[in-house]
């Protein structure tokens, strides 16, 4: 007898789907649920992809005990107690990032994962780019050597997307440059320290009574002589998008590219070399390979503004359905499971804080903090 598939259903259906072809064609899911408000869209996106169980209203949906999971892609303000609300209802959950817009949301669902036994995973695009996973295979095969800092950059020009976005500070969407230096560090966030610089428009400032242009945090990580700096820009700073990791080792360096569509670069001791960041499909069930290249955004008519400035969030979206499935499947906890995440949003949650306080070192609290951090040694990251 083969194994139940996990029942899932989308929460959102902008950037949620898409993830739908990907979860419709994964071995061990079936898509089989979606919800949005409005029902027009509800109803394009449901015929499109032949998806006949719809709802407009996500606590009707919760009452449905065919539904095995859910995928949040609301609005950020909205995912904590969409969390909450689906643990409380016996599902398990994934949710586009951050995990909440506060540090009490963040430990209100760290308890309720605990309670419930429930699975949890923040879906940090990142930390399952082909970039990461490429200098995380070059750290474990030893090349890097000892690694003596690290670095990201998120920076994004916000204007024209939705108003819930208006003056938001730079760190309370920071999860895309803090996530890959907490996980390649393997340590959860210690302690932040912030300082926030120049200003932006006034008519952006009083929605969140957040002054600054850019925040640049420095976090020390627990148990170890490690320490990374992350800088985050929203509104009124000219730049390229750009989402951004820089790894320095005692033997290797890996930065960035500083211009969109450039390849990165090695250092291998003073030597400098440009390098081709390899595709990661290898590491996925071969029925959802083809997404780390393409998928739905594929036509123009498609394409979620957050997946055309991100790049295609470097072919992460399949790589995040098999982590999250396959820990349903075998019964253990995806990376990042909730108090990973909790760990990864209060770092930017507490930056903010640390700089409307003019770089007050503030401490993680104690339900974000473990021993370790640990990737799991499968999923997107077996092979490595």
């Amino acid at each position: 007898m083969e194994p139940k598939k996990i029942n899932v259903a989308i929460i959102g259906l902008g950037f949620g789907a898409e993830f739908i072809p990907i979860y419709q064609r994964y071995p061990d899911a079936n898509m089989y649920a979606i919800c949005q408000r409005n029902e027009e869209k509800l109803n394009e996106v449901g015929d499109a992809f032949g998806i006949s169980v719809r709802y407009t209203d996500y606590d009707e949906l919760l009452k449905d005990p065919n539904i095995d999971a859910v995928h949040i892609n609301t609005p950020i303000q909205n995912h904590a107690e969409q969390s909450l609300k689906a643990l409380r209802a016996g599902k398990h959950v994934a949710c586009t990032v951050p995990m909440a817009t506060t540090v009490e949301e963040c430990r209100q669902i760290v308890a309720a994962v605990k309670e419930t036994g429930l699975t949890y995973m923040m879906m940090e695009t990142v930390v399952y780019s082909r970039e990461f996973l490429f200098v995380k295979e070059l750290y474990e095969k030893g090349e890097l050597g000892k690694l003596q800092f690290l670095r990201a950059s998120h920076q994004q020009e916000m204007k024209g997307w939705p108003g819930y976005w208006e003056g938001l500070p730079p760190m309370h969407y920071a999860t895309h440059c803090v996530g890959p230096v907490v996980a390649l560090a393997g340590k959860e966030a210690e302690y932040v320290s912030c300082l926030g610089s120049g200003r932006i428009d006034e008519a952006l400032i009083p929605k969140y009574n957040s002054p600054f242009a850019i925040e640049t945090c420095h976090i020390k990580f627990r148990d170890s002589d490690l320490a990374a700096e992350v800088t985050r820009s929203l509104f009124n700073t000219a730049r390229q998008y750009r989402e951004s990791f820089d790894v320095y080792g005692s033997e290797k360096s890996f930065e960035w590219s500083q211009v969109e569509h450039e390849d990165p670069v090695v250092h291998t001791g003073e030597k400098p070399e440009r390098v081709k960041v390899p595709d990661y499909a290898h590491l996925l069930p071969e029925p959802i390979q083809s997404f780390t290249t393409g998928g739905v955004y594929d036509a123009d008519s498609n394409q979620h503004l957050s997946f055309i400035q991100g790049s295609g969030h470097g072919g992460s979206h399949p790589h995040l359905v098999h982590a999250f499935i396959s820990a349903l499947v075998e019964k253990r906890e995806p990376f990042p499971n909730a108090q990973e995440s909790a760990n990864i949003t209060c770092v930017g949650i507490l930056a903010h804080e640390s700089a409307m306080q003019g770089g007050k070192q503030i401490p993680l609290p104690e339900f974000t903090l473990r021993k370790e951090f640990a990737i799991p040694a499968d999923a997107s990251h077996a092979s490595l």
